[in-house]
């Protein structure tokens, strides 16, 4: 028989409208023979060989946790908080010792927008965003990460984000290419991984400010190791390189792929994070293996 995923999205959010980059891939899996459907939230069971799971939220519920016990093999199950206080070890506090550059950022993953849509679908919550709105931005819950503000120094930050618990101030150390900014991507699926080192003119690099890149960068040890003990399978972590060591920006375990029609060379990488599946579905065997292993030594 086919080997069988079920993806584990959340039910207040529309999975097939976001341009994820597991999209391609679940397209790919198929192709493969791989079997996948798509569980809209915790209301219904799937039997399946393997949980995927896709909460784009910076907290995972924990009865889509819960759930998700109930599958033989958990891929992701291991990221349940990807907050910037959580990842972040340059994350600074008003009386710290520190006098260079910060920049402002939101606790919450994506400047909290999947959250701030998802409070938007009750009536009392969109009252208090409209309300929200008319109080000064340090006030807010949510900011557009391309307008992330960066500071001279931590006296330059105006006070009122300090009290804001849904703002952090992290120490703003980039990765600079002569006067420009460089950022380093690593998304990875198993075993297998692509990476590439962006450069552009803005301090915070997007997408739509790049103006080069570089494929198939080497990923430092210290990352692997701390992308292990974060527990994850699957996911994006941006990264920069400031004198010799790996500073992480930003853990992404739902990262996005905003490209319509790839060009060979994307489906190239593509097919290539694709093939980092079957390592993970074959947690499923290890487990049969080392139960059976358990039985025969309690039997002799």
């Amino acid at each position: 028989m086919n080997p069988k995923i079920a993806i584990l999205t959340h039910a207040g959010l529309k999975f097939e409208t976001v341009p994820y980059l597991l999209h391609p891939l679940v397209t790919l899996w198929q192709k493969q023979g791989i079997d996948v459907v798509i569980l809209r939230g915790t209301k219904d069971f799937e039997p399946a060989d393997a949980v995927f799971m896709h909460i784009d939220l910076t907290t995972t519920p924990a009865d889509y946790v819960s759930f998700a016990q109930r599958y033989p093999v958990i891929i992701n199950g291991g990221v349940r908080d990807i907050s910037k206080r959580k990842i972040s070890s340059h994350i600074i506090r008003r009386r710290d010792d520190y006098h260079g550059p910060v920049l402002v950022k939101t606790d919450r993953n994506f400047g909290g927008g999947m959250e701030r849509h998802l409070a938007r679908r009750k009536p009392l919550s969109r009252i208090g965003d409209s309300l929200r709105k008319r109080l000064p931005w340090t006030w807010r819950h949510y900011l557009k990460p391309s307008q992330y503000p960066v500071y001279p120094s931590p006296m330059n930050v105006p006070w009122a984000i300090w009290w804001n618990k849904n703002l952090v101030v992290e120490k703003f150390l980039p990765e600079r290419e002569g006067r420009h900014y460089a950022l380093r991507q690593w998304v990875f699926l198993g075993n297998h991984e692509v990476s590439q080192r962006v450069i552009s003119s803005d301090p915070i690099v997007k997408a739509c400010n790049v103006l080069q890149r570089e494929k198939g960068i080497p990923i430092p040890d210290s990352l692997r190791r701390l992308r292990s003990a974060m527990g994850f399978d699957y996911g994006k972590f941006d990264f920069v390189m400031v004198d010799g060591e790996a500073i992480l920006l930003d853990a992404n375990r739902t990262p996005s792929f905003n490209i319509g029609s790839p060009s060979y060379e994307q489906m190239v990488l593509l097919e290539n994070l694709a093939g980092g599946m079957p390592a993970l579905l074959k947690r499923r065997d290890d487990l049969a293996a080392a139960d059976d292993l358990d039985a025969h030594r309690d039997v002799t």
